[in-house]
């Protein structure tokens, strides 16, 4: 896959969508950020439902939009398949009547495609049902099933699990991975990192309409680069940095000095510590921190702990950490030192 897009669209006097990013082959490529931060206007220029002010758009070398040559593709042109956040079927169609809705005639070949899309998607006995009578799930699968039908060279997802329901939204997650096997052509916009680290090889973080983080899932997470991806990737803890030595940093926020696993580059303002990278301590003699614990709500499957440090010197230096940790790992009592390691630690500009 080989989608190129670098556009501009002032949406309002405050807000302009300004973006730029060439897909590189993952089967999925995620699109992460906060609502409002541009993710669903960058998909409908794509489609061709927005046009961008100026700027190119091309897919597998065929140009969808180009504002210097004039180029604007209608979007039945363009063979771009949207999956929109509420899925949008006909009200009054039924399943059957939804899924070959983009085709001039209702032929014997076109019924014939229709019932193998619904047969491979699990609706078998519920063609002649109504939106309204279906799942949230089952009207999910039909929209897919809709656009899939036309077989579009590129397929855009928009928040495609954000109105099911815990239990159904795993379900589906595992159908998608199946789908994913079979096609390099997916972008997905999403503000759940959990969706977007378990479905998307690659990753864009986005936010205020530009893009700020892109790479390989694994590595973006590991290494976000800046203050707001590492946010936007779901890191509670961050702080400010003196650097104090070779590889060695103090962070006023939580009173704590901490050793980096490597030389810091020029630029690292910041430091984060993802909430699941403490560990109890064993003795290390350094990135250790000593609890004093404010609130420790129970999840079901997770302990959270919220903490300062008890060695803290001054009221500023006694900044709020989290910890997050599985019930099942067998920590007992709250220890009362944790050790952070220093390859754990996110050198953030």
């Amino acid at each position: 896959m080989s989608i190129k897009v670098s556009i501009r669209k002032r949406l309002s006097r405050s807000f302009t969508l300004e973006t730029e990013f060439e897909t590189g082959g993952a089967d999925c490529l995620g699109i992460l950020g906060a609502s409002g931060s541009g993710k669903s206007m960058t998909l409908k220029c794509i489609a061709g439902i927005e046009t961008p002010d100026e700027g190119h758009i091309s897919a597998k070398g065929r140009v969808f939009f180009d504002s210097a040559k004039k180029i604007n593709l209608k979007p039945q042109a363009r063979r771009v398949g949207y999956l929109f956040q509420n899925y949008a079927l006909f009200p009054r169609m039924t399943v059957q009547e939804n899924i070959v809705a983009a085709f001039p005639s209702a032929g014997e070949e076109t019924l014939r495609r229709a019932r193998v899309f619904i047969e491979r998607f699990g609706l078998s006995g519920l063609e002649r049902l109504l939106p309204n009578q279906l799942s949230g799930g089952q009207q999910q699968r039909t929209a897919l099933a809709r656009m899939l039908i036309r077989e579009p060279e590129v397929i855009l997802l928009d928040e495609p699990f954000s109105a099911l329901d815990t239990n159904l939204r795993e379900q589906m997650q595992l159908q998608f991975l199946e789908l994913l096997k079979s096609r390099q052509d997916i972008i997905m916009v999403t503000h759940s990192r959990d969706e977007v680290y378990k479905l998307c090889g690659e990753t864009l973080v986005m936010d205020k309409g530009r893009v700020i983080g892109k790479g390989k899932t694994v590595e973006l997470f590991a290494n976000p680069g800046t203050v707001q991806a590492a946010r936007i990737t779901g890191c509670k803890n961050i702080s400010p940095i003196r650097v104090t030595g070779p590889g060695e940093i103090f962070a006023p926020d939580w009173g704590l000095s901490l050793r980096a696993a490597a030389p810091l580059e020029s630029g690292v303002t910041h430091v984060g510590i993802r909430a699941h990278d403490f560990r109890p301590a064993r003795g290390e003699g350094f990135n250790e921190i000593r609890l004093s614990v404010k609130q420790n709500p129970e999840e079901p499957f997770e302990r959270v702990v919220l903490f300062t440090n008890a060695d803290a010197g001054s009221p500023g230096e006694k900044g709020e950490l989290w910890w997050k940790y599985s019930k099942y790992l067998g920590y007992g009592e709250i220890p009362e030192r944790l050790f952070v390691p220093p390859e754990a630690l996110l050198l953030l500009r």
